[in-house]
């Protein structure tokens, strides 16, 4: 039998010639059992249109995702925060203030860029931006300080009060809760006080107690009478008298049965307790207890 006998049988092609051989040869009988057999096979229907786009959904779910970013607009982003954070650096660079406190009967010295110098009384601060000294000098005060200004660019004091400037000169600032005071020693000073500016030239002062505006007579010396170690008032309501002898000793003080809106003239030493409470009663008549760090004003007979 020709090999191609059994390719053409399937097709129906063979001669009759061909098919008798064919039929005449052992492996006919398998081979017609095999055709039989297949014979009532039938193939699953398969829509070709719907195979191949449950191929495509199947690819695009299970595709990498893959999210597509300009290089240059990135690296935009990225130059824009670090000029912020630059920014932002600098600006907190320049604006950091020095600061300086001190508390109670304790007091200090500051050497300012340009060596101009500050003396700060007790219970007091001054901040200053060091960075832009040479730009702007000024000083915020709170409490009390005596300045000798180096000559130069405009000098200025802010206070809650008001504000105190000078070009290079001596004086004195105090600026406490209800009183404000500026004493020039030396050169000229302005100050400048609810908009309205007034000059002080060297041997003045002006005082502001409680808002309004206090005649005040000619300082003694040329410095503080603090920067002495000692504490010096001219008619200066008794209360303030009071708190500046509770910074200076670092004692508590009250009083009872006294006015202390009394004015007092007189001054303590700052450096012997007992003195200084001597020094305050007698002017003031009064009389005083100490206990521990509390100290005691009362009238004559108000303890028995």
């Amino acid at each position: 039998m020709q090999e191609n006998y059994l390719a053409k049988w399937l097709s129906d092609e063979l001669s009759e010639e061909e098919l008798q051989e064919f039929q005449n040869s052992e492996a006919y009988a398998s081979y017609q059992k095999l055709k039989d057999a297949t014979s009532s096979l039938k193939a699953p229907d398969f829509n070709s249109e719907k195979a191949l786009q449950r191929l495509k959904d199947e690819h695009i779910e299970n595709a990498p995702k893959v999210i597509s970013l300009n290089p240059f607009k990135k690296f935009l982003r990225v130059a824009a925060v670090i000029a912020i954070l630059l920014a932002g650096s600098y600006f907190y660079v320049n604006t950091l203030n020095e600061k300086v406190t001190t508390e109670f009967a304790e007091r200090s010295e500051v050497v300012l860029p340009d060596n101009s110098e500050i003396f700060l009384n007790v219970d007091s601060q001054i901040s200053y931006s060091e960075k832009n000294w040479d730009n702007k000098r000024n000083i915020d005060l709170k409490g009390e300080a005596f300045f000798k200004v180096a000559k130069g660019k405009k000098f200025t004091v802010s206070t809650d009060h008001g504000t105190v400037a000078v070009l290079g000169t001596q004086f004195n600032v105090e600026n406490r809760k209800g009183f404000f005071e500026v004493t020039c020693y030396e050169g000229l000073v302005s100050v400048t006080h609810n908009n309205k500016e007034s000059k002080l030239p060297a041997g003045t002062s002006f005082l502001v107690i409680n808002g309004k505006i206090i005649s005040t007579g000619t300082p003694d010396g040329t410095l503080p009478s603090w920067m002495n170690n000692e504490s010096s008032f001219e008619s200066i309501p008794l209360k303030y008298v009071f708190a500046e002898l509770e910074r200076q000793f670092n004692v508590k003080v009250s009083s009872e049965n006294i006015d202390t809106n009394l004015l007092f003239t007189g001054s303590f030493n700052n450096t012997d307790l007992n003195m200084a409470l001597k020094s305050i009663s007698t002017p003031s008549q009064t009389h005083y207890k100490i206990d521990g760090d509390n100290v005691l004003f009362y009238a004559g007979n108000t303890l028995q």
